[in-house]
Parts: C-alpha cells; structure tokens; sequence
C-alpha cells in the first residue's frame, strides 16, 4: 500500500500497510498505527468498478472514523482516497498481496 505524503517505512510501522474487501460489504485497514473497518457499498467512479465505505477504528489507541472510496485501474491495482472525520485526507494506491514461491 503506498500513500500520499507518508514513505513506507512510515506506512509500516506497526505492520506492512493494508486494505482489505470483503463479499460481505465489510473490510479493514491498517497502516502507521491506524487500524479500521470498513462498511462498504459498490459504487462507480470515472466508469470504473469500485467501493465507498465509512470506517471506524483506532488510531494509536484514540478512537477514529471516516469515509473514502476505492476502484479498480488496472485490473488488480486500486486506487482510492481515505478521509478522516475533522482530520488529515489522502490518496493510496494498493496491489495484491504476492508472496515468493
């Protein structure tokens, strides 16, 4: 997961940066020391398939929500932004998850 105005190694700090969706209409999120859920509807953004969700969660034990959205660009890779409620914003941009054989 890489976002907008943090390097990786920020972005892992507490464990390696994530976003996950669920058939559920559910997800979560991890990266510096926030962690949220999501509560996800399908959505369309420039004609492309994606997601806009509200989260919850924590960050460095404070409670946090917000929204944001995500799609698809390129068949595997999303893109999207996460805002924070009266707070920061940012774009991201995530790839599938390979591990080495």
């Amino acid at each position: 997961m890489a976002m907008s105005g943090w390097d990786r190694d920020t972005i892992d700090l507490v464990e390696p940066g994530f976003i996950e969706f669920n058939g559920d209409r559910t997800g979560q999120f991890g990266f510096i020391a926030v962690q949220g859920w999501l509560d996800c509807r399908p959505a369309e953004r420039d004609g492309r398939p994606g997601v806009e969700f509200t989260w919850e969660g924590v960050d460095d034990g404070d409670q946090v929500s917000g929204r944001g959205w995500a799609c698809l660009v390129d068949g595997t890779a999303i893109e999207g932004h996460l805002f924070f409620h009266m707070g920061d914003d940012s774009s991201f941009r995530a790839e599938p998850l390979t591990t080495a054989v």
